[in-house]
């Protein structure tokens, strides 16, 4: 692991605090593999990802492809979140966590106090994701929360307002 000095603790607290915090969607495959997988060229996709690239869909770098917040917009992924606080009854929650980790959540988190799991959601996502889960055995309570906006530590807002 790499030591981090001082000053570069220092220059990376900067380049956060004059960020902005994004959602991306980064690609691990080659350009032959997605074109395989796609069916297409491994030349008609370079065409269209250049095209998406300079149309702010995508970043590109060595070995990564990375789909902006515009992008995920464009596919319906708004942004616009949610969180489900889930019960599961203490017999059943191996069997239950098994079952919720297939499904489609941005992040599960397990959690002490009155209620077990906590699942964050694309907003789009939701009514299926509470759908699936309410078939699964011993899901005893959910409480969805669609996040409104962020506020952040700095005061300002953002998100969906």
């Amino acid at each position: 692991m790499y030591n981090i000095t001082e000053r570069q603790l220092h220059i990376l607290k900067g380049l956060f605090d004059n960020g902005k915090i994004i959602r991306v969607c980064t690609v691990s495959k080659t350009q032959d593999q997605l074109a395989r997988e796609l069916n297409i060229s491994r030349q008609a996709l370079s065409v269209h990802l250049r095209a998406l690239k300079e149309a702010g869909y995508l970043r590109t770098g060595r070995g990564f492809l990375d789909l902006t917040e515009q992008a995920l917009k464009a596919l319906g992924h708004t942004g616009a979140e949610a969180f489900i606080f889930i019960k599961i009854n203490p017999p059943n929650r191996k069997t239950a966590y098994d079952r919720i980790q297939k499904l489609d959540a941005l992040h599960l988190y397990r959690v002490t106090g009155d209620i077990d799991l906590i699942a964050h959601v694309n907003r789009a996502n939701l009514e299926e994701f509470l759908r699936s889960i309410s078939e699964i055995e011993g899901v005893l309570e959910t409480s969805a929360h669609v996040i409104l906006n962020r506020i952040d530590k700095w005061g300002s807002k953002s998100g969906e307002e």
